[in-house]
């Protein structure tokens, strides 16, 4: 019985529509088609082996199942994933991709003879609605093909297979130099079958899109390996029809081994796409930044007033929260839920992140788009009405509403912002007022959120709690790096979020009881928030211990550099959703932090 792999032994492929994840010994165990948000036709991440799987590797494990590979590497700056396993009998290779998509969506696998005679086995089980249904598999011309419901999803191979407890096989032998494809693609089952897959022209073309994308990054510093690795990431989680950015490709990986902190992430959450593209921007990705400012102005509409804080990654509105009672639960942890309640929460920072992201674009010569100049107006109107109200906050409590002194200073954000690009001549507006109400924020602010007796700012107004967002303060230029209560924020929260390996939690949680957030039980270190301490620390002149710090980070990636939503440090692994743009953003600036400070070794 095939268990699913920890986390971060995973890799992942995609086609910038959807993604898949391959675990260390040749298992697809998750795959949604034909979208990131669709309903899995693998399953087993969340799950078991009823629930849907693709493994391909050499007949030589316990049971005829492969072991773990050997080797595995991404070829070059590309997506294209290679597994190399050494058995007693030679030495094989497995390359697996997904080309960026010109029609039907493919999953590609080339079984390559390196060495010896293996004996390989591919076993292929489709189960549509995330392990729910079985489909009618059968044979046309010389075509496997699966359907259920409106899913169609076709297998095309030279090597012979066969049907044996619900499953296609196919078992061969590849020589050195050998080449055997593999290929599945979806299709709706009420249209003509798709195309027949040319796995090796396919290869050749994806690895030159990769190629060819990756040559636009500016960054050139110490850690490019790192930067870049994170940047084909965030590319791979852009949903390239409309520009939307989803947080991550999975749902319900668990922020705690056996937790009910599951939740879905194949949404396009307005921060983190808002802090994905300014990420991009300072790379050298303006194209990205456009398509996102589009997907913004289409799921925005005419109707700011109601901005959501995530939408579907076509711009969709209705997210509507499920739990998928047949699936166990990665690892046991339940519930599985598809779908996200947050999505009707109040979120004062979004306005902030949107502005920024708005404003960067503006400021690295983004061509003008006047509707987003008007929509950033509309949106300063909104928060001049609704700023001081209390919110969910950015970490989307499911407790009662508070004055989060994060979300206040974003709002200032979203103020600063407009008035720079009023006094720039860029936009008319009412700048003297606009003026007047960004000093009215940042006053409140001090006042309200910040703990003279602990010279630290505070969780919510009137609250003992720190919380890392609060790390955001200078970034966000709300305060210098140099003020004393900047300082003593920082000092603060190392000394009370921070781990023993120096990590940070984003805030207290209950354990045994209900916490701040409204839920049970912990959760693991916070990577972004980890990363936000080593750019503070670097802004402060505490270079040297900013950049263990981010070394440190650094060495959490899995080995192809891949990093979950958080980091359990008393399991010593990687949790929650996976791979997360939310932590991969963080660490390409805080490189780029780091270099431009010269704090780095060598």
């Amino acid at each position: 019985m095939h268990v699913a792999g920890r986390i971060e032994d995973y890799a992942l492929i995609g086609d910038m529509q959807t993604a898949a994840l391959v675990c260390r010994d040749g298992t697809v165990d998750w795959l949604c088609l034909p979208r990131f948000d669709s309903p899995a036709v693998f399953a087993g991440l969340l799950g078991t082996e009823e629930h849907g799987f693709w493994r391909m590797g050499p007949v030589n494990g316990p049971g005829g199942r492969p072991a773990p590979a050997d080797r595995r590497r991404y070829r070059g700056d590309s997506l294209v994933l290679e597994s190399e396993w050494d058995t007693p009998r030679g030495t094989v290779r497995v390359i697996d991709f997904m080309p960026p998509r010109d029609g039907a969506p493919q999953l590609i696998r080339i079984v390559e003879g390196v060495s010896g005679r293996v004996p390989m086995r591919s076993e292929l089980r489709m189960r549509f609605n995330y392990g729910r249904i079985v489909p009618w598999v059968h044979k046309v011309d010389d075509r496997t093909v699966a359907v259920a419901g409106p899913d169609s999803v076709w297998l095309d191979t030279e090597a012979e297979t066969y049907g044996k407890d619900l499953t296609t096989f196919s078992d061969f032998t590849v020589s050195p130099g050998e080449r055997i494809a593999f290929t599945i693609s979806w299709e709706p089952s009420h249209k003509e079958p798709p195309a027949v897959a040319d796995p090796e022209g396919s290869l050749e073309a994806t690895e030159e899109f990769w190629r060819e994308w990756v040559e636009h990054c500016t960054y050139h510093g110490p850690y490019r390996d790192a930067v870049v690795r994170s940047l084909i990431t965030l590319k791979a989680l852009t949903y390239a029809p409309t520009g939307g950015i989803v947080a991550a490709p999975t749902t319900s990986l668990p922020e705690c081994i056996g937790g009910v902190r599951n939740w879905d992430y194949r949404f396009t959450w307005l921060r983190d796409a808002a802090i994905t593209l300014s990420s991009l921007l300072r790379t050298g990705y303006r194209e990205e930044a456009r398509a996102w400012r589009e997907w913004l102005l289409r799921a925005v509409a005419g109707d700011p007033e109601n901005l959501q804080i995530m939408y579907g990654i076509a711009g969709e509105r209705e997210l509507g929260e499920n739990d998928l009672n047949w699936l166990p639960g990665y690892e046991n942890s339940r519930p599985v839920r598809v779908g996200n309640g947050a999505a009707g929460q109040l979120q004062l920072d979004v306005y902030g992140e949107v502005t920024e992201a708005l404003h960067l674009a503006h400021m690295t010569g983004l061509a003008r788009n006047d509707y987003a100049s008007l929509l950033q107006l509309k949106l300063i109107q909104w928060v001049e009405k609704h700023w001081d109200e209390p919110d969910e906050g950015i970490w989307e409590v499911r407790g009662p509403r508070r004055h989060f002194v994060h979300s206040k200073v974003m709002t200032w954000v979203a103020v600063d912002r407009t008035v720079k690009l009023i006094e720039a001549g860029d936009v008319d507006g009412p700048l003297e007022r606009w003026k007047d109400l960004r000093e009215t924020i940042h006053r409140d602010v001090c006042e309200k959120g910040y703990d003279k007796e602990r010279n630290t700012f505070t969780q919510s107004y009137g609250s003992q709690e720190l919380d890392a967002s609060l790390l955001l303060i200078p970034q966000m230029g709300f305060l210098p790096p140099d003020d004393k209560r900047v300082i003593g924020t920082i000092e603060a929260i190392q000394r009370e979020l921070g781990t023993e390996d120096g990590f940070v939690m984003r805030y207290p949680t209950a354990g045994e009881g209900v916490g701040v957030d409204g839920l049970e039980g912990d959760e693991g270190a916070f990577l972004a928030c980890s990363f936000w301490l080593a750019d503070d620390l670097a802004m402060i002149g505490r270079v040297d211990e900013a950049r263990a710090l981010f070394e440190r980070l650094l060495s959490l990636r899995n080995d192809l550099g891949l990093l979950a939503e958080e980091w359990d440090p008393k399991l010593k692994r990687q949790v929650g959703n996976f791979p997360q743009a939310f932590s991969h953003v963080p660490l390409i600036d805080t490189a780029l932090r780091l270099t431009a400070s010269g704090a780095y070794g060598g």
